[in-house]
């Protein structure tokens, strides 16, 4: 499970320093050998694909192979289970109604998805995501779950540029564990162009790992950002965002915006 988004000391961690790396090792010393077998597939596979996307499409196929549940993040089906009933209790929480259309940006193997399709009117959901392996890992959840017949669209995307959907077009737009493995510019070109496809009052809510200190990465897989730099990246693009407070009290380990065209209340509702 995720470190607590909301622990001040963990907040402070710079996971990329030589001093937390020894220290986390001679807490774990189980988990050096897994850490080094993956940093040496990493290293391999960056190596053969020095663009961040394929990097990424690379160790999805790798981690799908092994496991679609753990690729997207879950080491147990109850885990599973679990992140993805956070997902959806949260936005119902926050307004979603069958008839609202949902872009879900790396939707994985419908993880949260499946719930989505399952309330969301048929047609309505829209799943997109870089790896080809694990979207057919989500036609698998569809076929068990049963959904086909909600006509669910699953589209495999290599950038964030949305340009093959239609402006004015989704009243929430979702992206859960997708910027926590994204570097600055992979951000910044989603933001470039969500409010394109977003309807007036529609809203686009992104989970991201937070640091309060030194933003760093970890094997070019996960990336922790301070909130002022989202904030701001999103300002940049004209959209309004707010830290959304309220996420941080479910058990998981990444912090949550939400952005808009319109403005945003203290709650995160759009109030134009």
């Amino acid at each position: 499970m995720p470190e607590n988004a909301g622990s001040p000391k963990k907040l402070q961690n710079n996971r990329a320093a030589l001093s937390h790396k020894v220290g986390y090792a001679l807490r774990h010393p189980g988990r050096i050998s897994p850490y080094l077998k993956r940093a040496t597939r990493d290293a391999w596979l960056r190596w053969h694909h020095p663009d961040h996307v394929s990097y990424y499409r690379a160790v999805m196929a790798s981690d799908t192979r092994r496991n679609p549940e753990a690729a997207v993040g879950s080491q147990t089906h109850d885990r599973w289970l679990a992140l993805g009933r956070m997902q959806f209790d949260y936005l119902a929480e926050h307004g979603l109604r069958p008839d609202h259309r949902m872009l879900d940006i790396g939707c994985g193997n419908l993880r949260g998805g499946w719930r989505f399709i399952q309330y969301l009117d048929p047609g309505n959901y829209y799943g997109i995501d870089i790896s080809p392996d694990i979207l057919i890992a989500a036609k698998a959840t569809l076929a068990e779950r049963g959904l086909q017949e909600r006509l669910p669209h699953l589209t495999l995307t290599h950038d964030l540029r949305l340009e093959f959907l239609p402006a004015d077009h989704f009243d929430v737009v979702h992206a859960h564990s997708v910027f926590s493995h994204s570097p600055l510019p992979v951000i910044e070109e989603c933001l470039a162009h969500i409010g394109r496809v977003l309807t007036p009052t529609g809203f686009f809510d992104f989970t991201f790992d937070r640091t309060e200190g030194a933003e760093h990465q970890v094997l070019r897989e996960d990336f922790y950002y301070r909130t002022e730099t989202l904030l701001s990246l999103a300002a940049s693009q004209g959209l309004h965002a707010r830290f959304m407070a309220d996420w941080e009290k479910r058990p998981h380990g990444q912090s949550k915006i939400r952005v808009s065209r319109a403005e945003l209340s203290a709650t995160g509702a759009v109030t134009s």
